[in-house]
């Protein structure tokens, strides 16, 4: 049995909500970086006279930077404090968005969005563990929930800045200021909220279980006043206790804590590396970052996709609020099964729809109501993820580990989303040449397969203290 202190004395605090969003503009940044090449697909494509598998690389580079990043940001995390990881993976990207937008050549801008994704990947397993570590339990999954909406707000962001840059120099591939192309400034301007980043940061305390398992029991003690509201010093020596029992400090987090006895890893690791790979698996980031060169593959002008894609990212922010509002009264695993269902209707819609194309490449249409068929379930999807697996995912790996390994468990989970991100990336364009219908397809038998997996393999965590998750 867990000693923490009764839920009913922890208080989500002022502080710990502006902790809480200084943390999550990492996610922004998240969203930003992957979701800003929506808008350069096609100039850069252009520019280097890419094929259509060295467009997948060009567009998924970054992903593999950000599986390296999310595999080691564990270890630092757990080395050199979660604030210290932080301020890393803010200078990795306002690095990378410099280089990526004075690039040379393809192969000089592939090597900064590795960069890139490499703060990305640190971003993406830092951010839910600190949020996780510094939350009260029962507003845990609403705050860890503010990671995905920054996510999705970065998205909006990056396709907005697309939008606006692409429009006002008549083109991606049009000059703009200093002389260079529309697509160079996507890249440069994620450098303001990188610095930002990087300064917020600075101001907010160590996570109390780092602090704990660092032997630093004082300064633990204090933070865990500050964010949680705990002036009992009786409730607040028994949650201290409480983590250190749960942390066994005795030694380091090591990948060798994660083996099983199931295929060599813990049966909660391999719940949480499944949950990360049906979230892309699902093809969600082929909407953010191919959907304006598909929307304009299939007849609508170059300012129009544009506004269809910011439209979509739009929608995406507004169903993430309302998963804020749902997550602690609703549960995680209901959310999720009702987003597996939706999207394997979707897509499939979508599937349907794209059989009745005619055409090729640039010259695809679709007849009749067909396109606005496709448009409408392309969005409706969008919602059922945004509303289940967008934030649901992130909130699950945030909390769902033993103490004791939760930053490594994250750090391999999250490496696995990238991977997975990457596959369905780098193949999107070679799928689509094959046929729209094939790959929507795809993606919906896994929204299906998802929808099982949930049922049988996940728990639910709603209300429950950190200390309580068990392997």
């Amino acid at each position: 049995m867990s000693t923490a202190a009764p839920p009913i004395e922890q208080h989500a605090t002022m502080r710990v909500l502006l902790i809480t969003a200084a943390a999550a503009l990492g996610g922004f940044l998240f969203g930003y970086d992957t979701a800003v090449i929506n808008g350069a697909v096609d100039a850069i494509r252009g520019e280097f006279g890419l094929s259509a598998v060295a467009t997948g690389v060009a567009v998924s580079c970054a992903l593999v930077g950000s599986a390296i990043g999310a595999w080691y940001a564990g270890p630092l995390a757990d080395r050199f404090g979660r604030v210290s990881t932080m301020r890393v993976a803010a200078a990795l990207l306002a690095i990378s968005a410099l280089g990526a937008g004075l690039a040379f050549g393809v192969w000089d801008l592939i090597f900064w969005r590795i960069v890139g994704g490499i703060g990305v990947g640190v971003a993406s397993v830092i951010a839910p563990t600190y949020i996780a570590e510094v939350s009260p339990a029962h507003v845990r999954g609403r705050l860890g929930s503010m990671q995905q909406l920054a996510i999705v707000l970065g998205i909006f962001a990056s396709l907005l800045a697309d939008a606006w840059l692409a429009n006002t120099a008549g083109g991606a591939a049009q000059p703009l200021w200093l002389g260079m192309d529309a697509w160079r400034w996507m890249f440069l301007v994620a450098v303001v909220p990188a610095l930002i980043y990087g300064a917020l940061v600075f101001g907010v305390p160590e996570s109390p279980r780092h602090l704990v398992a660092k032997g630093r029991f004082e300064e633990a003690k204090r933070v865990l006043r500050d964010v949680l509201d705990l002036r009992n010093e009786g409730a607040l020596d028994a949650k201290l206790a409480d983590i250190r029992n749960s942390l066994r400090t005795e030694y380091v987090p090591r990948l060798s804590d994660l083996r099983g006895p199931r295929m060599g890893l813990l049966p909660i690791v391999w719940v949480g590396i499944l949950l990360s790979v049906f979230q892309q698996f699902v093809g969600i980031n082929v909407i953010f970052y191919y959907s304006s060169t598909l929307w304009h593959s299939v007849g609508f002008s170059e300012s129009d996709a544009f506004s269809i894609t910011v439209a979509t990212s739009i929608v995406n922010v507004l169903v993430t609020l309302v998963a804020i509002a749902l997550v602690d009264k609703v549960g995680r695993k209901p959310l999720l099964l009702v987003g597996s269902a939706g999207m394997a209707v979707t897509l499939g819609l979508m599937a349907v729809a794209f059989s009745h194309a005619t055409g090729t490449g640039a010259s695809l249409t679709l007849p009749g109501n067909w396109g606005p068929t496709a448009l409408v379930a392309a969005n409706l999807y969008v919602v059922f993820f945004g509303l289940s697996w967008g934030p649901m995912v992130w909130v699950l790996l945030g909390e769902m580990f033993p103490n004791r390994i939760r930053a490594i468990a994250l750090a391999v989970a999250a490496s696995a989303q990238w991977i997975a991100n990457f596959v369905i990336t780098a193949t999107f364009p070679s799928l689509a040449e094959m046929g729209l219908t094939f790959a929507y397809g795809l993606y919906a038998a896994f929204a299906v397969i998802s929808f099982v997996f949930v049922q049988r393999a996940v728990r639910e965590t709603k209300g429950m203290e950190l200390e309580a998750m068990t392997d």
